[in-house]
């Protein structure tokens, strides 16, 4: 390569560091003739400055488009093929031309669209294993592609075109819009098209694209006032009275929140007339469910935009492109003198050329001034035409009260129901405890539903109005008397049944129900309606006592009282809470950490004991070599085999590890790995104290008998330990053998003291190191002692006195403990008199043997 050529090489690479793509972009949308393809529309104009109106001034919301087969990107990723589709515009660069009113753009286009080959099930073979791909429950927006454009818009005429290509592949387009400078709700729809300038022949040619979208900009609203002053919205005057203002503090838009989601109710027979307020004489596909999506709100005065959206789906979450042919475009204002939010809705007549069509549909909102039983939505509403072209059609939010506007209220009327039905279990022969007031927090929690054939169902429970206040989980027990024993009480429950349950249904089941409360008993007897339907269950909850020991679960069924004839019957289902009190979650951290720093304090003891056994060799080097190697091997096992399991707790992520949800759960997280950080310590002091004695016994004169002993040691035992290992399998006690033979590590080396015959100026063990393990290996025993008198049964987790590494029970806490403490007498014994001391002198082996002095005959 010349010096020339790698001049050049230099320059290029330097340009495209300093980030010039963005005027080279502009150059090659500048190379594409807008005056070919746009003067038509607005002719081109010279550019004399920037614009005070700012950028992202003109910009299109909710956009739908719809006409293409496929678009695809440069990794020939197709984007199109579904009914709904969406993109988004906004300008980015506003200048002045020489032509009045003319405006100068440059601006994006986004497209995201769903493909329907990602939501595809399939499956595809890979060397004999075959491999399925599940799609997801939700689909999400993908198959993003986007378009620079540079173009004009007249202010006078609403025209706006605009060239440009594609960002991800070499598409050309144009894009012409008709977006007024201001608006009605008859001209408040953006239409036009997007239309490839690439040849027919060329593989990322596309047919032209309709779009419609909301415009945003200088609307004025028109027929709801004049709809309020002809009265309209009148018939509904008797509302006013049990109906709630909003006050000052309370604006329209943040009460009436987008997206909000309705429930519509037919109230009418609709076999005879229509009900569709789609306009369609068809009652066979009625829609369930109305979103109201905001295009602009108005808090000073009330006024909103709004897409009305209506659907069979009860999905209330990412909100999805709307589709002309189930939505209404919306003005409205809310009135303070009536109370209510009244609403003029138009219907879409083309999506080409975004004309509106019958706009006779009225929608009144209200809030009421008292909930019930039968009524607990906070918002209501009714929605019908002015032609009576369909039926009157009521609507409720389904979602529960969450602010609570004064002057808002619950009223009960079943409650003498439930109590003719519960009379016989509301008496004071229970057991009298100390139970949950209604006001606290453990009066709602989460649940699983079980029927007859063992299926499960998700769900929660919550009160809703409790005496006379709405349910705010304080924990408060001064909101109710001391003296009060039963307590009215309002509840709402649901859950999602799976595939195959008793009460078959695609929604979520929602249970409004109301009753009384035993303060005393804990007991709870509802009358409740099954989704605002079927007003004929009664449900019962028992909750246990807060000091109880025996389990936190509140049990409890779901009956339906009508005869097993109806068709509304369903067979008994079984009701179990999954939600602990409050202050067992409380205890349950506190023990928790107690747990932690037991383990921490008990490793830590566990190396400094090792350390003492280090120091005690060092100075008496002649001890190494009478320290059971069996012995120091289990020593060293025990330690290696909890850092080999959790080998990725200490350096690496497992992200398949379940965390603990509790307010210390990072705090928790920490210290485990501490834990193992201090256990792999305990280990390599283990593992230095048996090279060091096993060193010792190579150098030892007597190695060869002391080897002998250690084997019958290991001759010994080995039996024994694979017996307890047989045992522990059978009976499926996980790793509960190793702990126990932990727990007799002194074992191995009095064995090994009897077979040696060590004598007292011999003592091989450290006291301080002997006596502190063994503390430290009983110390979970006594933990376990006292914790099973102590704690009650619901708390599960066990960080210190793991039932998994050990047996754990009365007997065998006793028993580990005795023998543990027999096991320190016996080696304190044979350091002290010999190692055979412990046993009959009858059966003690003459070892010594009588040492003859050699007399050296000198033969003559």
């Amino acid at each position: 390569m010349d010096q020339f050529t790698f001049i050049c090489l230099f320059i290029i690479i330097s340009l495209s560091t300093l980030n010039i793509c963005t005027s080279i972009s502009m150059k090659e949308e500048r190379a594409i003739p807008y005056a070919e393809h746009c003067n038509h529309v607005v002719p081109e104009s010279p550019v004399t400055r920037s614009s005070s109106v700012g950028n992202k001034f003109l910009q299109v919301y909710s956009v739908y488009y719809s006409g293409t087969s496929r678009i695809q990107d440069q990794n020939g990723r197709q984007f199109g093929g579904l009914s709904l589709r969406s993109i988004s515009f906004v300008s980015h660069g506003v200048r002045e031309t020489e032509s009045v009113g003319v405006l100068e753009l440059t601006g994006m286009v986004t497209f995201q669209g769903l493909r329907n080959s990602d939501f595809l099930r399939n499956s595809t073979s890979r060397r004999l294993r075959k491999i399925h791909i599940r799609p997801p429950k939700i689909p999400s927006l993908l198959g993003r592609t986007s378009f620079n454009l540079r173009g004009f818009w007249s202010s006078y005429s609403g025209n706006l075109c605009m060239v440009g290509k594609s960002k991800e592949s070499p598409i050309n387009v144009v894009l012409k819009l008709h977006y007024p400078n201001s608006s009605t709700i008859f001209t408040s729809l953006v239409h036009g098209s997007l239309q490839s300038l690439n040849p027919q022949n060329d593989p990322y040619y596309f047919q032209s694209i309709s779009i419609l979208g909301v415009s945003v900009m200088n609307y004025e609203y028109t027929l709801i006032y004049r709809e309020i002053e002809n009265g309209g919205f009148n018939s509904y005057d008797y509302l006013q009275d049990s109906s709630l203002s909003l006050d000052s503090t309370r604006s329209v838009c943040s009460f009436f929140r987008s997206p909000g989601r309705y429930e519509l109710e037919y109230l009418d027979a609709c076999n005879a007339t229509n009900c569709n307020p789609l306009g369609r004489n068809d009652n066979r596909s009625l829609p369930r469910f109305m979103s109201v999506n905001e295009i602009k709100c108005s808090s000073s005065d009330g006024k909103v935009r709004y897409l009305l959206e209506f659907s069979n789906s009860s999905f209330n979450g990412i909100r999805l492109p709307f589709d002309p042919s189930l939505t209404l475009v919306a003005e409205g204002a809310w009135d303070r003198e009536k109370k209510r939010l009244a609403l003029v809705a138009c219907r879409i007549k083309s999506a080409m050329n975004g004309s509106l069509d019958d706009c006779s549909i009225r929608l009144s909102f209200s809030l009421p001034s008292t909930l019930s039983l039968r009524n607990r939505s906070s918002i209501v509403g009714q929605l019908w035409s002015n032609r009576n072209d369909f039926r009157r059609v009521s609507f409720r939010s389904t979602a529960n009260v969450k602010k609570k506007l004064k002057g808002l209220s619950y009223q009960y009327t079943v409650i003498d129901r439930a109590i003719s039905s519960c009379n016989r279990r509301l008496d004071n022969k229970r057991q009298i405890g100390n139970y949950p007031n209604g006001y606290s927090p453990d009066m709602s929690f989460d649940m699983t539903v079980k029927d007859r054939n063992g299926k499960l169902a998700w769900g929660y429970t919550s009160p809703f109005y409790v005496g006379r206040k709405f349910y705010k989980p304080d924990g408060t027990s001064s909101s109710i008397s001391d003296n009060e024993k039963l307590l009215n009480i309002s509840y709402e429950m649901t859950f999602t049944p799976p595939p195959g349950f008793l009460i078959k249904t695609t929604f979520p089941i929602q249970i409004s129900a109301e009753g009384i409360y035993d303060t005393k008993t804990g007991f709870l007897c509802l009358m409740g309606c099954l989704n605002a339907l079927d007003c004929e269950i009664i449900v019962n909850l028992q909750y246990p006592p807060l000091n109880s020991k025996g389990g936190s679960h509140v049990k409890g069924t779901i009956e339906s009282t009508r005869l097993n004839s109806d068709t509304f019957y369903f067979d008994k289902l079984e009701i179990v809470s999954n939600s602990i009190y409050e202050s067992q979650a409380r205890d349950s951290i506190w023990r928790m950490d107690l747990e932690i720093t037991m383990v921490l304090a008990s490793n830590t003891l566990a190396c400094v004991f090792v350390v003492f056994q280090l120091s005690y060799a060092k100075k008496n080097k002649d001890s190494l070599p009478r320290i059971s190697i069996v012995m120091l091997i289990i020593l060293t096992l025990a330690h290696m085999i909890p850092l080999v399991l959790n080998f990725e707790a200490l350096f690496l992520e497992n992200r398949n590890r379940q965390n603990v949800f509790l307010d210390n759960g990072k705090w928790v997280e920490v210290n485990e790995v501490l834990v193992r950080f201090i256990t792999m310590v305990a280990f390599l002091l283990q593992f230095r104290l048996l090279q060091l004695a096993w060193s010792g016994r190579v150098k030892d004169e007597n190695r060869k008998s002391l080897w002998i002993s250690d084997l019958k040691v290991f001759l010994f035992f080995m039996p024994l330990y694979i017996g307890f290992g047989l045992l522990a399998w059978l009976k499926k006690l996980g790793q509960t053998q190793s702990g126990l033979v932990l727990d007799g590590f002194l074992l191995p080396q009095i064995v090994f003291n009897l077979f040696s015959d060590s004598s007292r100026e011999e003592a091989a063990l450290a006291i301080s190191f002997y006596v502190g393990t063994t503390i430290a290996r009983l110390l979970p025993h006594v933990y376990d002692l006292c914790r099973s008198r102590v704690y009650s049964a619901w708390y599960s987790s066990e960080l210190f006195a793991s039932r998994g590494s050990d047996y754990f029970s009365t007997m065998w806490d006793i028993v580990i403990t005795v023998f543990g403490l027999i096991f320190v007498v016996v080696i304190y014994l044979q350091q002290r008199f010999g190692g055979r001391c412990v046993i009959p002198r009858r059966f003690r082996v003459v070892s010594e043997y009588v040492k003859v002095s050699t007399v050296s005959v000198e033969l003559s």
